[in-house]
């Protein structure tokens, strides 16, 4: 019997560099259903027209970045739940604080592992 898509998870990959889109999708799309926006505007469009289950943002963007779409995301009554997990290239300790504090459930750096990201994925889904 098919699984229909509404049965699998939607991730929202949010990163304005196409390679690591492709890099999220090739690594979640065996599993989940895969969006991706380049923009915080696109994101917060996609979140409102779709039923994203785990966010995953870059802090790193043009216009708005991603702490602070991760800030708007959480002030938003219906998606204050949301998982949301910071993916990017800034690991040192005051940038992982910052992303707590924004209100990320989770913090990963780039250049990230795959199976680590599946992992993580997984794991605030099962929270939910």
């Amino acid at each position: 019997m098919p699984v229909s898509q509404s049965s699998i998870p939607t991730i929202l990959a949010v990163d304005d560099s196409r390679v690591m889109q492709g890099l999220v999708q090739q690594a979640l799309g065996k599993e989940y259903r895969v969006l991706v926006a380049d923009n915080a505007v696109d994101a917060l469009s996609t979140i409102y027209h779709e039923a994203v289950s785990v966010l995953l943002l870059d802090v790193a963007m043009p216009g708005i970045d991603g702490l602070e779409l991760c800030r708007t995301v959480r002030s938003i009554p219906q998606f204050q739940n949301l998982p949301i997990i910071m993916l990017t290239a800034r690991d040192g300790a005051f940038d992982k604080v910052q992303g707590r504090l924004a209100g990320a459930s989770e913090y990963l750096t780039k250049p990230f592992d795959a199976q680590k990201l599946s992992e993580v994925v997984g794991q605030v889904l099962q929270l939910q």
